[in-house]
């Protein structure tokens, strides 16, 4: 019996030990920050999972933006992948034809090949956004409300 009520006793203390580490834990569930109100239209939110890692060379950042929400034009520095957990956006670049993409969706972007993001009309659309480097993205070009409506009638057919 004093054996048992040792051993209880000893994993008490391992697990409230365990809880104590140092780990650094984020969560990629945190809304995260509402974006200021610049080169996009509509409402978005930034969580920075992972940034300014040196060790990793790439950051990984959660966009939430909610339906008829839209990104400008924009490049970045290096490849960018960006991978749709919840919802549907629409994705296109430079020269292209835009399409929608959906929760389970990955796609990835070249470097500097300028191209813009944004939530459906009708869905609020989340994604995780990786990319390297740490030059800040270029923007390039507004993209319009009218614009961003003509898109949204031809994908809706």
């Amino acid at each position: 019996m004093k054996k048992i009520i040792s051993f209880f006793i000893f994993c008490a203390f391992a697990s409230i030990n365990a809880q104590n580490s140092t780990y650094s834990i984020s969560s990629y569930l945190n809304e995260g920050n509402k974006a200021p109100n610049t080169h996009y239209i509509g409402e978005a939110w930034l969580n920075g999972i992972i940034h300014d890692d040196a060790d990793l060379g790439y950051n990984i950042t959660k966009a939430t933006f909610k339906a008829n929400s839209t990104l400008d034009w924009h490049k970045h520095a290096s490849p960018q992948i960006l991978i749709y957990v919840e919802g549907e956006g629409y994705y296109q670049e430079r020269g292209k034809e835009p399409v929608v993409l959906n929760k389970g969706d990955i796609i990835k972007c070249d470097k500097d090949v300028e191209h813009w993001h944004a939530s459906t009309k009708n869905s609020d659309v989340t994604y995780l956004a990786l990319y390297g480097g740490d030059a800040p993205t270029t923007w390039t070009e507004v993209l319009t409300q009218e614009y961003y409506d003509m898109v949204a009638k031809k994908l809706s057919k």
